[in-house]
């Protein structure tokens, strides 16, 4: 346990700044999963997309904020990009 007044006080910010990461992540993974169940259900393409820029806007910030590491964020991005651009190939191909 802390010893000096302004350990305790890091310990009450450390906790909400831990509840505040926790409900980021949440929210992320959240988003995550709607990109992927549009293009498994077969969404149209435009509403893919808004759901593919909500998500990078999303991930950008939570790394700005350090909620999640830039590089991380960068490959989250990066991966559901490329699955978009799959699903939207095989869709023209068709």
């Amino acid at each position: 346990m802390p010893t000096h007044k302004s350990n305790w006080k890091r310990l009450r910010q450390d906790k909400v700044r831990r509840v505040r990461n926790i409900a980021r992540k949440s929210q992320i993974r959240t988003q995550v999963n709607r990109v992927k169940n549009a293009l498994a259900a077969g969404t149209a393409r435009p509403e893919v997309e808004g759901e593919l820029r909500a998500t990078i806007s999303l991930l950008d910030r939570a790394a700005k904020s350090g909620v999640i590491h830039r590089r991380k964020a960068d490959r989250k991005k990066s991966r559901l990009a490329r699955m978009v651009a799959r699903s939207a190939s095989t869709a023209s191909e068709s």
